[in-house]
C-alpha cells in the first residue's frame, strides 16, 4: 500500500512531499520523513490496528538510505546513498522494497539468534548429563523455526522480484544492485542454513527425550514384574 502526501493529511503534521510504503510483512518505509514522522505513523497504525502491537518497539529495527539527484552525474549506488541524474518514478519504490526486506531480515535474524541461545542452554544441560526438556517446549522450538523459515520464504519473499521489474526498463537492474548491496541473497542463505541446523538439533533432542522416556517405561515395567514376583513368593511362603 502506498500513501501519498494527501493520504497522510491528519496523520502527519507536515505531510507535504511525503510518501509512505506499507508492506504486508509488517514494515513501513517513509520517504522525506523524520523519526518523529515515523513515530506518528506508528501511533496512528496502532490506533486502527491491534492493541498488542503497541508493545513493540517500532524503532528497534530500522534503516535508512538517501537518494541524491545530480544532473551532472551518472547513476551510482553506494552503501548509504544513491546518486541519479534525474528522478524516475520507480526509484523510491525499489529502494523502499529493498529497505523493507532488509529490515524484515534483521528482525528474523535476531529472533533466530534468540532461539539459538535457547538451544545452547539445552546443549549445556546435555554436557552435564541432564536433559530437562518436555515435548511442549520441543514443539514450540520447532514451531518457531518453521515460522521463521516460512516468514523468510513465503511472507517476506526475500528473493522475489517486485512486479515493477517486469515492465519498467532499468527497474530490474536497480533492484538487483540494491539487493546485492544489502546482501539479501547471502543473508537469506545464512538464515536458511541456521534454521536447518537448529531443526536438526531439535530433532536430536526429540529422539533423546523419547529414548529417555522409553527407558523409564522399561524400568517401570521391570519394577512392576519384580514386585509381582515378590508378591507371589510371599503369598506361597505364607
Amino acid at each position: 500500500m502506498v500513501l501519498r502526501d494527501q493520504d497522510l493529511k491528519g496523520i502527519l503534521e507536515d505531510h507535504q512531499n511525503k510518501t509512505v510504503y506499507l508492506f504486508h510483512f509488517g514494515c513501513l518505509v517513509a520517504v522525506n520523513s523524520t523519526k518523529y514522522d515515523l513515530s506518528d505513523l506508528y501511533n496512528y497504525l496502532c490506533k486502527i490496528g491491534s492493541a498488542s502491537s503497541q508493545n513493540v518497539n517500532h524503532l528497534e529495527y530500522s534503516d535508512s538510505y538517501r537518494l541524491d539527484i545530480q544532473s551532472d552525474r551518472e547513476l551510482e549506488v553506494h552503501n548509504n546513498f544513491m546518486v541519479v541524474p534525474k528522478l524516475l518514478d520507480y526509484y523510491p519504490q525499489i529502494i523502499a522494497i529493498v529497505l523493507a526486506k532488509s529490515v524484515a531480515l534483521d528482525r528474523i535474524e535476531d529472533n533466530v539468534e534468540k532461539v539459538s541461545d535457547e538451544i545452547e542452554k539445552i546443549i549445556d544441560y546435555l554436557d552435564k548429563g541432564k536433559l530437562n526438556i518436555n515435548d511442549n517446549k520441543l514443539a514450540k522450538l520447532s514451531a518457531k523455526i518453521l515460522r521463521y523459515k516460512y516468514n523468510t520464504i513465503s511472507y517476506v519473499m526475500v528473493l522475489d522480484k517486485p512486479d515493477i521489474t517486469w515492465y519498467r526498463e532499468g527497474a530490474d537492474d536497480l533492484f538487483l544492485r540494491l539487493a546485492d548491496l544489502f546482501d539479501l541473497q547471502e543473508r537469506f542463505e545464512n538464515l536458511r542454513h541456521k534454521t536447518e541446523n537448529i531443526m536438526d538439533i531439535t530433532e536430536v533432542f526429540t529422539i533423546l527425550v523419547h529414548a529417555q522416556r522409553g527407558t523409564r517405561l522399561e524400568w517401570m515395567i521391570i519394577i512392576l514384574i519384580a514386585l509381582e514376583i515378590v508378591i507371589s513368593l510371599v503369598e506361597k511362603l505364607i
